[in-house]
């Protein structure tokens, strides 16, 4: 949205979009309420591909407010030591 507008021919597709979002983000949650990591007790690749979308989600209009364990998740990634800021250069 924050890139492409919110043309009105594309919202009926956004908001489905939307909506699926959230509930992806929901699962996250309930799993990242129960483990540190989204499969399990150890950093693995499912945490690199969801981390990939999930840290800018409110770029795109998604808002992790409601969402701490996601929130904690996502500062316990930037923490770890090989931790590198997606387009730094």
């Amino acid at each position: 949205i924050q890139y492409l507008g919110n043309p009105p021919d594309k919202q009926a597709a956004l908001k489905e979009k939307t909506t699926g979002g959230y509930k992806a983000l929901d699962v996250m949650e309930q799993q990242l309420l129960q483990h540190n990591y989204i499969a399990g007790e150890k950093f693995n690749i499912a945490d690199i591909a969801l981390f990939a979308y999930t840290h800018v989600a409110e770029e795109g209009g998604f808002d992790l407010g409601p969402y701490p364990a996601i929130r904690d998740w996502i500062e316990r990634i930037k923490a770890r030591p090989n931790y590198v800021v997606m387009g730094a250069r």
